[in-house]
């Protein structure tokens, strides 16, 4: 197994005709790296009109709002990503907590989806993916998987999704209602962190040479597609932040590893900024923290392993957070006497209350994680804590069906909403939060060595190689050449103009 194949030029000439063959017949043109880092520049005006296509339909058109510039209506595009910023009347802490949001991504209402077309449209202007002959396999917890989905239909190839069957009910309605056939998705055992599982399934998969497997938790093009277009989003969110606040330093980023994409947006932060860096896990599974594992339902965040995607070299904090805090968290920002008593009782701008469905599971465990960070830090309100929320708060109702028909199966009253807030966001303390040296930064680095090379086959050599930042900046090379070979293919279409 290569450690990393990030060509940049055609490979196969036959598959590439035939990836142009098929573009051109289903109208698809491609948008660049640059024009998803920001729609509203000189690399984006080559975007179809979008005004009449629905984003939740899988239209060609669709691929050009594969990025965080969209609005709350899903249709228009906005000056600056949709963000939230989290006052201290409901965080406890007067540092500023600024959220990124990606529910109105298209299609999947998750920023998943610019994974999976970060990880697809390099193989198809290589002819490295053959679409009249290879099937894409997605391997996910969730999100991801529905992202490849999504962008293999509109796309014209095969998608298969792999995911832990415990996963949420909405994330397979959805799955049913867009793949081809019922057999293209993959039940695996386990939840959340049954990721070896997955592993497992796709190894056997790939016995089958039509079957191309794109490993969100290998694949660097995700690296570089958040690196490119996350990191450039959320430096957007603080410049515009900043106006307002001139004195305002972005202190940290915090991010739930899942698949460790994501986090690839704090390396950009960092060499602009200097930004730290959190990783945030489930307490209950904690890998990085205490070479734990167990099962938890923040869902989202896969784990039992550290990604070979994650540049555990540069990051400075690993902070658990438990389930228990994201699921009793989505009570109270979801429920109608949750939301009254932020509103009347705390006195929580009734505007932001409004918005706090916007927080998936994972993106609540982001923003305790960086109240966490922040008291950790002591930090006053000049200093800004940014993460993201990668979905919303609709993927998860029947997670929330199922935690109130547990712990209040009379109802949840008010009394039940002010003990869930003031133990799960109000309470949230330094504990469970590591500020990492030289050596727990090697630790973690080394945990990686028994998934990929011990049960991946990735060459010692290749895997030390990624201890070194020299190795990380190198791989943004290959950005603007994969947006030559995008910009040449929509020409050999004829959609370029």
């Amino acid at each position: 197994m290569d450690l990393i194949d990030l060509s940049a030029e055609v490979r196969d000439s036959q598959a590439y005709d035939r990836v142009t063959d098929q573009l051109r017949s289903m109208k698809v043109k491609l948008p660049t790296f640059a024009a998803l880092a920001d729609p509203n520049t000189r690399a984006a005006q080559q975007a179809p009109d979008l005004h009449n296509i629905d984003p939740d339909a899988p239209d060609p058109a669709n691929l050009w709002r594969v990025h965080w510039y969209n609005a709350p209506d899903r249709r228009s595009t906005q000056a600056v990503p949709d963000y939230l910023v989290l006052p201290p009347e409901l965080t406890g802490t007067p540092a500023r907590i600024v959220v990124a949001l990606a529910r109105n991504f298209p299609m999947i209402r998750a920023h998943k989806v610019l994974a999976a077309y970060a990880c697809m449209v390099p193989r198809l202007v290589t002819g490295a993916f053959d679409p009249a002959h290879h099937r894409a396999v997605w391997p996910s917890t969730g999100n991801y998987c529905r992202g490849g989905i999504a962008i293999s239909r509109i796309l014209g190839c095969r998608g298969v999704a792999v995911l832990p069957e415990g996963m949420s009910r909405e994330r397979f309605a959805w799955l049913e209602h867009w793949v081809d056939k019922p057999e293209d998705i993959v039940r695996t055992t386990g939840t959340e962190s049954n990721v070896k599982e997955i592993y497992d399934k796709c190894n056997e998969l790939a016995a089958d040479p039509q079957n191309v497997i794109l490993n969100q938790f290998s694949e660097f093009a995700n690296y570089l597609g958040h690196y490119r277009c996350t990191g450039t989003a959320l430096e957007a969110v603080f410049n515009d932040l900043r106006r307002s606040e001139p004195g305002a330093s972005l202190r940290a980023f915090i991010a739930a590893t899942g698949s460790a994409g994501t986090l690839a947006a704090g390396d950009y932060l960092k060499q602009r900024h200097g930004t730290q860096i959190a990783a945030v896990e489930a307490l209950e599974c904690p890998t990085m923290l205490l070479n734990g594992y167990g099962e938890h339902n923040i869902q989202g965040i896969g784990d039992k392993h550290v990604p070979l995607i994650q540049n555990v070299m540069n990051t400075d904090y690993v902070i658990g957070v438990s389930d228990s805090v994201s699921n009793g968290l989505m009570q109270v920002f979801n429920t109608e006497v949750g939301r009254n008593y932020l509103a009347k009782r705390c006195k929580v701008d009734p505007a932001v209350v409004a918005r706090l469905d916007a927080l998936g599971l994972s993106g609540i465990a982001n923003v305790v994680a960086a109240i966490k960070l922040a008291k950790y830090l002591k930090s006053g309100p000049d200093s800004v804590f940014i993460t993201v929320a990668t979905d919303g708060a609709e993927l998860y109702g029947s997670e929330q069906e199922s935690y109130a028909a547990q712990m209040f199966p009379d109802g949840m009253d008010e009394v039940n909403a002010a003990e869930l807030y003031a133990r799960h966001m109000l309470a949230a303390t330094t504990d469970n939060l590591l500020e990492l040296t030289r050596i727990d930064r090697d630790r973690i680095f080394n945990l990686g060595y028994y998934t990929w090379v011990e049960q991946q086959g990735i060459a010692l050599d290749a895997f030390d190689s990624r201890r070194d930042q020299s190795f990380w900046t190198g791989l943004t090379e290959v950005l603007p050449k994969w947006d030559a070979l995008i910009e040449e293919t929509n020409r050999r279409t004829g959609l370029a103009a």
